[in-house]
């Protein structure tokens, strides 16, 4: 379906609740589509919380026409928001140590190259790897203004929590909520580059560790850690769908490349190494 405001097509469009139309993420809100009804809108949701339903499984809400999102230094979290981060971090902590049972069942690892010690930095930074990436999604978002808040989905915790005892891995427990009026297209394209950012930074520090140290048992775990982040963020480069490759692409093609062209050179790297 393409969205009534901007044309572009739209996988899972949102509805508005006032004129029926489908739009994007960009156009869903009623002052930001043009609705014939935003004066009914506002007034019906002025100081009233807004609850968005726009991917299916889950919702979040926000009040309308907040202001009290953007400050400065300082970055704003909720009961609901730190509840769903906590099951989040207990389901990566999860993969990171079942990656390690993974690889040593398949004999590729040997356990006197592993200890807990080691398994646990490994779990520990892998998960913090992702949280960095969420959150730097919330940061810049909070910076323009908007509301953000991490939520757990439904088949992304269901699936994150299966890939603990099968082989094949998946990290996608939630994602980072963003909702409000975003002025201009170089905020969205803040927004969407910055978990990507967080993430080739973690691979190059990772990198650099692995040999810049002496080789210890801790060796293979920062190579690891180096190739999980610059796959992360290929992956989330890819400019498809609900990527934030995809909006990236669509705002800046250049800023794109720039950034997509590094980091497959860096997983491929990575990938060799390990």
């Amino acid at each position: 379906m393409n969205c009534q405001a901007c044309n572009q097509n739209v996988d899972m469009p949102f509805r508005c609740p006032y004129c029926g139309g489908g739009f994007c993420s960009i156009h869903r809100l009623p002052e930001n589509h043009a609705c014939p009804r935003l004066d009914h809108a506002r007034a019906e949701r002025q100081g009233h919380v807004m609850t968005q339903r726009g991917y299916g499984n889950y919702s979040y809400s926000y009040v309308y026409g907040q202001d009290s999102f953007k400050k400065k230094h300082k970055i704003l979290w909720s009961p609901k928001e730190l509840k769903h981060f906590g099951i989040a971090t207990a389901l990566v902590l999860g993969i990171g140590v079942s990656i390690f049972i993974y690889l040593y069942t398949l004999n590729q690892i040997q356990m006197a190259n592993w200890n807990w010690l080691v398994i646990s930095f490994f779990a520990v930074f892998m998960t913090v790897s992702f949280l960095t990436h969420e959150i730097a999604h919330k940061v810049m978002a909070q910076k323009a203004g908007l509301w953000a808040e991490f939520r757990l989905t439904t088949w992304g915790a269901v699936l994150t929590f299966l890939s603990v005892f099968l082989p094949f891995k998946m990290i996608a427990p939630g994602a980072m909520m963003i909702g409000g009026q975003i002025s201009n297209a170089k905020d969205m394209l803040k927004i969407s580059i910055a978990g990507v950012i967080s993430n080739m930074i973690y691979s190059a520090v990772f990198l650099f560790l692995t040999f810049a140290l002496p080789i210890s048992e801790f060796t293979f775990a920062f190579a690891f850690l180096a190739y999980i982040n610059a796959f992360m963020a290929l992956f989330n480069l890819i400019p498809f769908g609900i990527f934030d490759g995809y909006k990236i692409f669509r705002i800046n093609k250049k800023v794109w490349a720039a950034a997509f062209i590094p980091t497959l050179i860096l997983t491929i790297t990575t990938y060799l190494i390990i």
